[in-house]
């Protein structure tokens, strides 16, 4: 679904800097390959956890470069990263959206935490409510 272009870059003291153009917040070292990997998907979701607080949506991955590494988010990830896009695009606080669904603020405030296991069909509901409609394929 979403797939972030990662820069793996040797650092002086034998781990690997990682860096995402698309998302400049997000910054991480790992040991390894993999472990940069795995780092960098916790440090995407941290950066994203700023764009949410300042109220900046979040922007898309940007196409790799042949042969560049990227960290695809998960589905629970790229749907609240949708949702949270979709709230900025049409000026919806998080007290209308809550209103809107018959819900209290708190739940909101949880479907946007990065961390939180919210449930898909809670995220389908809120953007439902935007107008949208969530789709998943395989590829």
């Amino acid at each position: 679904m979403f797939a972030y272009p990662v820069t793996l870059k040797p650092d002086d003291n034998g781990t690997l800097l990682v860096t995402f153009k698309d998302v400049p917040e997000a910054i991480t070292v790992g040991e390894s390959e993999d472990d940069a990997l795995t780092q960098a998907l916790d440090a995407l979701e941290a950066a994203f956890e700023i764009y949410f607080a300042g109220k900046r949506p979040i922007p898309m991955p940007s196409k790799p470069k042949r042969g560049q590494s990227v960290v695809q988010l998960p589905v629970l990830t790229a749907a609240k990263v949708l949702l949270a896009n979709e709230m900025l695009a049409q000026k919806v606080r998080k007290s209308d959206l809550a209103r809107r669904m018959g819900i209290n603020q708190v739940q909101v405030d949880r479907m946007l935490k990065m961390k939180h296991a919210t449930r898909v069909e809670s995220l389908e509901t809120a953007l439902g409510t935007l107008g949208r409609h969530l789709e998943v394929s395989l590829v």
